[in-house]
């Protein structure tokens, strides 16, 4: 095997024999899989993959390059990128560099060559867990004991988070919006600017008492990394802020205001993630295809005995896909409306937001 460059050590004791691109650097990570067929772009560009290796189970990547319009952040934090073939000569009139490039720039470790078919179906059927990417001179034994000694991170929000307050102007401003940042994706902006929204983000630890003096007509909670368990801080914020404002959360923001209201969370065996999870409308009885990118889930049965109820489920494995309270003007969704990379069926959710920031203004 001496032909090898890189290798991944899972803490299940599997190993794979690949070669390397992007950042030449031995990390632990946690390892998942995404079924997106495009969008590799914005998905090494999402917070939300901080201290994560992502198997692409689409076997080609790196063929369209990167451009300069597609980042959802400014400095892209997910650990390592794991395909089975990589193109570093991409072809597409967008294209400003290779996929292989960024990764080395910002230290995203990448490994091609590995069936990434099996490692998919080891993660569906084991669970996602630990894993070492690292030089093939390393033996089992040796990962094993790394992988052990690893702790798991749990501050990925605070460092995803922006560190001071920025505002994003739309060309014509109807509402103000204060977005809390626990590890945004940039197009959420986008998607609020073109709704006539100026966006205020400010960091995940700010204070409802901060949110209130900048007057916004509504209250945004961002998608981000990590358990939400770990962000006590933004869970108080909201607590604090419910009935104040409408409330508008994605992902782990819909986790955060679960908590909020005294629901549970909990991890899920593998997750989701990718550009085609079929949830169900409840309200509209319609399937809307969906762009998912989450390790953990709202508790069904914990929303008894709170104000919130389940306003869409996941037709795969019957989990919450979103939820609200119509008296304190609060709802959330556990996927992607922003849609990038995605399917752009759940667009109208943001228009739910000014809705109910209109009717908050008239009733004011």
């Amino acid at each position: 095997m001496s032909d090898y460059t890189r290798k991944i050590i899972l803490e299940s004791g599997e190993e794979y024999y690949g070669y390397g691109f992007g950042a030449d650097q031995e990390k632990v990570l946690e390892i998942v899989f995404n079924t997106s067929m495009t969008g590799y772009q914005e998905i090494i560009s999402d917070p939300s993959y901080t201290d994560q290796a992502v198997v692409m189970t689409y076997p080609l990547i790196g063929n369209y390059g990167m451009n300069d319009d597609d980042y959802e952040t400014e400095i892209p934090s997910i650990g390592a990128l794991v395909v089975h073939e990589y193109n570093d000569e991409p072809s597409n009139y967008r294209s400003k560099e290779t996929l292989g490039s960024v990764m080395k720039r910002f230290g995203i470790t990448g490994i091609y060559g590995v069936d990434t078919r099996m490692i998919g179906r080891s993660i569906r059927d084991i669970g996602s867990r630990k894993a070492l990417i690292t030089s093939p001179e390393v033996s089992l034994d040796e990962g094993l004991d790394i992988i052990k000694n690893a702790k798991a991170p749990h501050d990925s929000v605070s460092r995803v988070t922006c560190s001071e307050p920025w505002v994003s102007a739309a060309d014509q401003e109807k509402y103000h919006v204060v977005a809390i940042d626990c590890g945004m994706k940039r197009n959420i902006v986008r998607s609020l600017n073109r709704k006539g929204c100026k966006v205020t983000v400010v960091p995940w630890n700010t204070s409802a008492e901060d949110i209130v003096k900048l007057g916004p007509n509504g209250v945004f909670v961002s998608n981000g990394p990590g358990d939400p368990e770990d962000v006590q801080e933004t869970i108080e914020t909201i607590r604090s802020l419910i009935g104040y404002k409408p409330i508008f959360g994605i992902c782990l923001g819909h986790q955060i205001i679960a908590l909020a209201y005294g629901a549970r969370t909990y991890k899920l065996k593998f997750g989701h993630r990718g550009g085609n999870h079929p949830v169900k409308n409840k309200e509209t009885e319609k399937i809307e295809i969906t762009s998912q990118n989450h390790s953990y889930a709202v508790d069904g049965e914990s929303l008894v005995g709170t104000p919130l109820t389940a306003t869409h489920i996941n037709i795969l494995d019957n989990t919450i896909e979103g939820m609200k309270c119509e008296m304190d003007k609060v709802f959330s969704v556990q996927y992607h409306p922003e849609s990038a990379p995605g399917p752009q069926d759940s667009g109208y959710l943001f228009d739910r937001f000014i809705d109910l920031m209109e009717e908050g203004r008239n009733n004011a």
